[in-house]
Parts: structure tokens; C-alpha cells; sequence
């Protein structure tokens, strides 16, 4: 079995209650919720959600014919199920970012909102969606900026000993990475990524303005300082929206998923597992979600 860098698990968490919905983020997700407004296409045929935990962005991808919510975590993807229901629109992978189990060329569009800065070996992760992108696909990334501002004052009144400006990832916590806006734009090009639109998000990210001011009147304001991350990065969140070159051709027609060990396509249906006819390796389909974090036994 391939080795992978290490994963940052939900399993068993109530992330979207306790962070989201209890955790005083109304601000965040509705500033959020005007960015991807902006970068969205009008209108695509499928869409890879990567990170999509319990589904939390999953109804802002409407012009979408169909989405594949992908998470490493189980019980996330259940609580997205509950949430958005069985529906041919919607499919409910756990896998592992690091192994991918889709064919090349297949989506012409992906998402990785507040995913990246789980990831221990960012330039891996991304090299895997580009691989799974039709050419000319939209890719739509969040990430943790450490050159913000709240770190360039820490670091300058020697309260924080880490650099902001280095290209380097940061990690401030275990499997919690911060990332230089200038080391991700040198590896969307490595992919063969074009550059199309940045936006700052989460300007006001600070405990007192979320007390005193209403969310949606801070939402408004951030709304109308993100285009300004086409001159300068200096909030917590970046978004970027990126175009796939055409390194790679679109996947057969009919061709969907792979084995994430061997890389066969196409892998044999059975009422409760799919099979890789190369390998052998069988993996489970039960309650609405595929399973390609391990192999049954």
C-alpha cells in the first residue's frame, strides 16, 4: 500500500454545530459565501468538493448538474447526507486527498475550501487535482495566509517567532498549516494552474468587531474589500480561482472511478463494494457513501 503524508481525521466530530453554527462564524461564512458568489462559474457539469465535510458550502454550488462531496471523514459525509439527502445530483466519497480515486480529466471544476491547511505536503494534494481536472476546468482554493496582517505585527514586536515572510509553510498547530500567498501561486503554476482572480476574505476576523457589529454588515464591508486581493494578501483567508492547462485530456466517456492503490479503471460494481479487477481490492459502498480509505478485508 503507497505510503501518504499524515491526515488530518473528523471522524466523530461535530464540526459544523460546535465551529459553525455555536462557534460565532456567522461573519466568516457569509464573507465566504460572497466570494465563492464571485469566482463560481455560471453554470458546470461536475464539480469535486474536496473537504466537503457536513456539506456546509455544498448548496452555494447550484449551477453544478452534479457534485462529488469528498471527505476523509465518515461521519462527516453522513451528516452532509442527512442535510442534502440521496439524490442523483449528489455522491458521497471518503478518500484520502493524497490518493484520489477518480479517473484523469474527469470534473471541470473543484473546490478546496478551508482544506489546504490540513495538508502536511500541500504541493502533493494539489498536483492530485489537477490530475482529476478536465483542461480548462475552474479550481476554486481557500487557503490560510501567514504573511496577514495579525502575524506581520506579532512578528514585528517580536511576539511570534516564526517569519511571515518566508515562503516555508508554518504549522501552529498539529496538521494546521498557514501558507505564503506567493509559494501557492509558484505551485498552481508547477500543475500548469492559470491564475485568474484573487480575493481577500475574513478582513475583520476579530473577536471585538464580531461582538459589536451585526455579521451580515460585516460581511458587506469585507465584500467590498475582497477585490483588493488582486493587489495585496494580507487577511487570515485567501480565496483564488485557477483554470487548468491542458496537460491532461478529459476523461472516456463512462469512466468515473479508480483504484486508489493500482490506478485501474474502471472498477467492477458489486450491490455493496466496488472491486479493481488489477489488483483485487474491494472497497465499500454502504449507506449512500463510497469508502476508499482502506480495503474490506
Amino acid at each position: 500500500m503507497t505510503e501518504t503524508p499524515p491526515v488530518c481525521d473528523y471522524e466523530g466530530s461535530d464540526y459544523q454545530n460546535s465551529f459553525w453554527e455555536q462557534g460565532g462564524r456567522e461573519y466568516e461564512d457569509r464573507a465566504e459565501a460572497i466570494a465563492l458568489k464571485r469566482l463560481l462559474p455560471p453554470r458546470g457539469r461536475l464539480l469535486l468538493e474536496l473537504g466537503a465535510g457536513a456539506g456546509r458550502n455544498t448548496p452555494r454550488y447550484a449551477g453544478y448538474e452534479r457534485i462529488v462531496l469528498l471527505d476523509y471523514s465518515r461521519t462527516q459525509l453522513q451528516q452532509a447526507r442527512a442535510q442534502l439527502g440521496d439524490s442523483p445530483r449528489y455522491v458521497y466519497v471518503a478518500a484520502d486527498i493524497y490518493k484520489l480515486p477518480f479517473v484523469g480529466g474527469l470534473f471541470d471544476g473543484a473546490t478546496m475550501i478551508r482544506t489546504l491547511h490540513h495538508m502536511a505536503d500541500a504541493p502533493k494534494a494539489l498536483a492530485q487535482v489537477r490530475n482529476v481536472l478536465q483542461p480548462g476546468a475552474t479550481f476554486i482554493l481557500e487557503y490560510a495566509n501567514k504573511l496577514n496582517l495579525k502575524a506581520i505585527l506579532r512578528y514585528g514586536l517580536g511576539r511570534q517567532s516564526w517569519s511571515p515572510y518566508t515562503l516555508e509553510p508554518v504549522e501552529f498547530a498539529a496538521l494546521n498549516f498557514d501558507f505564503h500567498p506567493q509559494a501557492i501561486r509558484g505551485w498552481l503554476a508547477e500543475d500548469g494552474f492559470k491564475l485568474e482572480k484573487t480575493l481577500t476574505v475574513s478582513h475583520f476576523r476579530m473577536g471585538l468587531l464580531k461582538r459589536s457589529l451585526p455579521a451580515g454588515f460585516l460581511a458587506g464591508l469585507d465584500g467590498l474589500l475582497q477585490p483588493s486581493g488582486a493587489l495585496f494578501q494580507l487577511t487570515p483567508s485567501v480565496f483564488v480561482r485557477a483554470k487548468a492547462g491542458a496537460a491532461a485530456a478529459p476523461a472516456p466517456a463512462g469512466a468515473f472511478f479508480k483504484c486508489p492503490e493500482c490506478g485501474h479503471a474502471p472498477l467492477a460494481e458489486q450491490p455493496e463494494s466496488l472491486v479493481c479487477p488489477g489488483c483485487g481490492r474491494k472497497y465499500a459502498f454502504h449507506d449512500g457513501i463510497y469508502d476508499f480509505r482502506k480495503e474490506l478485508a
